[in-house]
């Protein structure tokens, strides 16, 4: 069982107590938070509420999710390239259009049924469902992920995104001409209001986000930007490019389409996880790994 504790301020005050625990925990559904408090895992002051309770200045809620169901994650027999790999750390660079871990739609293809084949010892590794993963990318960005192979590289790792002494780097294809060729892009991000299989900018309510980025190369109908996200929120690059009007080239959920013929050869967002530079769990030192640029990306640029 995992809880969860909130106390409401003045900047949720009349907030729907659904639509503030999706915002709130954007990792579970809006359906999935309304079962868990009709099933009365939810309490607001010690006491049942419904969906719809507007919150009042004061309120604490407690929310406790169920241990999931462990699922048969299965190993399979898919091509990985590994970059690094020792007796603690798996760095893999991976392609775009590879989903991370099993989740309802993905049970088999994944990272995870990847490295469950490479690996035969990651059983238990931070849960049966995310065997070793500390850290995800979307589905279409390619570029590196890091998986831990015991339970002391996976602490180290975990506290290191939270404290964010991980370092990431990023390149990527911004439709348009950026007003500034670099700047901070500080905007905190939450669930869309409407669409609630995106992020968006909230500025009431949002958790801090920020993302740094300069311009390697400006184009005529794009620019080749590097960027360093300094938090690390569910689609914030994306999320971030698109809110100063420069979305991500060929990004479905953020830019729409485009009818340049050009653009179209791209069939996935133009994101990649260029670099990561860590603390090695077990040495202590500083390690560092690149990816270059795929070449469905650079043959844009060409």
């Amino acid at each position: 069982m995992q809880d969860y504790e909130f106390l409401i301020d003045e900047t949720r005050l009349n907030s729907r107590l659904d639509v503030f625990l999706t915002d709130e925990l954007p990792d579970f559904s809006r359906s999935y938070l309304k079962k868990l408090i009709d099933g009365s895992l939810v309490t607001v002051n010690g006491a049942c509420a419904k969906p719809n309770y507007k919150l009042k200045l004061g309120d604490s809620i407690e929310v406790a999710v169920p241990d999931p169901i462990p699922l048969e994650v299965q190993p399979e027999p898919i091509p990985i390239h590994v970059v690094f790999e020792d007796e603690s750390i798996l760095v893999i660079d991976k392609p775009a259009g590879m989903v991370v871990h099993p989740a309802p739609g993905n049970y088999t293809g994944t990272l995870v049924n990847a490295v469950l084949n490479h690996c035969s010892d990651l059983s238990g590794i931070g849960g049966v469902e995310r065997p070793g993963i500390v850290h995800r990318l979307d589905k279409d960005t390619s570029g590196l992920i890091v998986v831990a192979k015991n339970d002391k590289a996976l602490q180290s790792l975990t506290k290191q995104f939270k404290d964010r002494i991980v370092k990431k780097q990023y390149l990527a294809l911004a439709r348009g001409i950026l007003r500034k060729r670099s700047g901070i892009i500080n905007a905190p991000i939450g669930r869309h209001k409407i669409n609630r299989k995106k992020m968006a900018v909230d500025i009431q309510s949002g958790r801090e986000s920020i993302t740094h980025y300069e311009t390697v190369e400006q184009f005529k109908l794009f620019a080749f930007l590097r960027l360093f996200p300094k938090t690390g929120r569910t689609h914030q690059i994306r999320v971030h490019l698109s809110h100063i009007g420069n979305p991500i080239l060929c990004d479905k959920l953020y830019s729409g389409t485009s009818s340049n013929s050009l653009i179209k050869t791209l069939t996935r967002q133009a994101l990649h996880a260029h670099k990561l530079e860590f603390q090695h769990p077990c040495s202590g030192r500083t390690v560092e790994f690149e990816s270059p640029l795929p070449k469905d990306i650079a043959s844009l640029m060409n």
